[in-house]
């Protein structure tokens, strides 16, 4: 079991309130691209009561380069206390973000 992978993915979805207003992208417009009552976004977005399905498609419609950027940011901080990886690790894992 990869817990490195459990972890990075509870962050993410602690964080996805923060991931949305970094986009820059409004509620009601993320709302209407995943077939959401904006109403019931927001309440969602408030309680961060997201599962997989909809933090998968959040991330699809407000994925840019801040977001990509926040979301490394979050990961080089989970790993600081960790031991350093090689390069090809490092790429391997990101690209499973994405």
């Amino acid at each position: 079991m990869n817990i490195a992978a459990i972890n990075n993915y509870k962050t993410l979805v602690e964080e996805i309130p923060n991931i949305i207003e970094l986009s820059g992208y409004k509620n009601d417009y993320i709302a209407r691209k995943i077939d959401m009552k904006p109403q019931y976004f927001s309440v969602k977005k408030q309680k961060n009561t997201f599962n997989l399905v909809e933090v998968e498609k959040i991330l699809a419609v407000i994925f840019n380069e801040d977001v990509e950027d926040y979301i490394l940011l979050l990961e080089l901080r989970s790993r600081k206390n960790d031991d350093t990886v090689t390069l090809a690790e490092y790429k391997k894992q990101m690209d499973s973000w994405k």
